[in-house]
């Protein structure tokens, strides 16, 4: 989810240089807020957030983790570099839950303030799922960066349309899961109850999390798209699925870059784009920090790093990471029109988008659904009540809502089944 975290990052120190041992800091500081040593955490805040974040706020946020009983286990960090600061996420094994601690940390060994999320939560199948109409196992995505994924097949005699599903930005599990949803689980046993064979796999992002942040030069074509047309690949190779009706949707930058995907794959039966960008990333981003109204020295560095970002060449690959991304990132995406990309490809595409989307908004929604009017088999759906991650709710949308269990909407279900050719 790159588009809300960018603030975070901006604010714990983008232009710097990478800290040496960001778990290590992180952990230091919740041992502090553990201990109610509030004042020593004070010390470590970026100079961002301190306002915000004084003895006074984490005394009372104190409070709140005392109504959770006695701690139990401190899990292990979990470590993404986002360029110059990492994203450090650390379990913690309360007696009545478990919460996600998640701080960004700058080289100065300086923190943004805890952000305290709800670790896992237990799933439960939505009405939608019929038990009992398919079947799951374990399959392998990759020869280098091996990714153990999971296919479901529907009961019954095939040969059966099928899907891959590709994720949203970061290091996403192969449910896709955030908060008290989890995306891809509710879509890959929705459609097979619906009659469609779906691939889901863990991101390479998440399961070679240090390997990933050792690299300095990643690109798109490493995060996302090398891995889903090996997926599709290895889709196509099962026996219970109709080679010439195999399709792949993406979630927020799986969306974006699942043009790209059909033309390394060149066999498509058709894509699904759900709540994706269409307009470049560095422009998203520049949108959310102006809506987030950040000090003119922030704003200024984000224009100012927009602009180079927009300008850089080939020449440039060695420079420091921009706006949380390689620049190898940056020029692996730039002049990347998705919407005539998806044009070329001429096979049916369907986008999906929830109404109430703080991330992706309606205005990428009306550019794709101007692009696929004239694409024979396509079409464009909103849904009013529908947010991010496609759950129904009322209201203006927040992240806090992600911490809510939810499901996908069923009418997403209907209509993407009945697209693949489905029950």
């Amino acid at each position: 989810m790159m588009l809300s975290r960018v603030l975070c990052l901006f604010s714990a120190g983008l232009l710097l240089a990478q800290s040496p041992d960001p778990a290590g800091t992180a952990r230091k500081a919740l041992d502090l807020l553990l201990s109610e040593k509030y004042a020593d955490l004070e010390q470590m805040i970026t100079p961002a957030y301190r306002e915000h974040a004084t003895v006074a706020d984490f005394t009372k946020l104190g409070t709140q983790i005392k109504t959770w009983g006695a701690v139990e286990e401190i899990g292990k960090p979990s470590v993404q570099d986002m360029g110059p600061v990492s994203v450090v996420v650390i379990p913690v094994k309360f007696a009545t839950r478990t919460i996600d601690v998640q701080m960004s940390v700058n080289p100065s060994g300086q923190v943004s303030p805890p952000l305290l999320r709800p670790g896992e939560i237990p799933w439960q199948p939505p009405a939608y799922v019929k038990q009992g109409a398919y079947k799951e196992r374990a399959v392998t995505i990759g020869d280098e960066w091996k990714l153990p994924g999971s296919l479901t097949v529907p009961s019954g005699a095939g040969p059966f349309p099928a899907v891959v599903l590709v994720h949203g930005y970061g290091p996403n599990d192969r449910d896709e899961t955030v908060g008290g949803t989890k995306m891809f689980r509710d879509l890959a046993y929705g459609l097979s109850s619906r009659g469609i064979v779906v691939l889901r796999y863990e991101k390479r992002t998440r399961q070679y999390s240090a390997r990933m942040a050792g690299g300095t030069s990643y690109t798109a074509d490493n995060e996302v798209i090398e891995d889903a047309v090996k997926a599709i690949a290895v889709l196509r190779s099962q026996p219970e699925v109709d080679g010439k009706r195999v399709f792949a949707l993406g979630h927020d930058l799986g969306g974006y870059l699942l043009p790209r995907v059909g033309a390394e794959d060149g066999k498509l039966a058709g894509l699904i784009l759900m709540a994706s960008n269409e307009r470049p990333l560095e422009d998203l981003i520049l949108e959310k920090v102006i809506e987030a109204n950040p000090p003119a020295q922030q704003l200024g560095q984000a224009k100012d790093r927009v602009a180079k970002i927009k300008k850089l060449e080939a020449s440039d690959e060695e420079a420091p990471a921009m706006l949380g991304l390689p620049v190898a990132y940056w020029l692996d995406l730039k002049g990347y029109d998705a919407a005539a990309a998806l044009k070329k490809l001429a096979i049916p595409a369907l986008v999906l988008q929830g109404e109430r989307d703080f991330q992706t908004t309606m205005t990428d929604f009306g550019l794709w659904k101007q692009a696929v009017s004239g694409m024979k088999g396509s079409m464009a759906q909103s849904y009013p009540a529908l947010n991010h991650l496609f759950v129904t709710g009322q209201g203006k949308s927040t992240e806090a809502e992600y911490r809510t269990p939810g499901h996908v909407a069923p009418e997403i279900i209907d209509v993407s089944a009945k697209f693949m050719g489905g029950q």
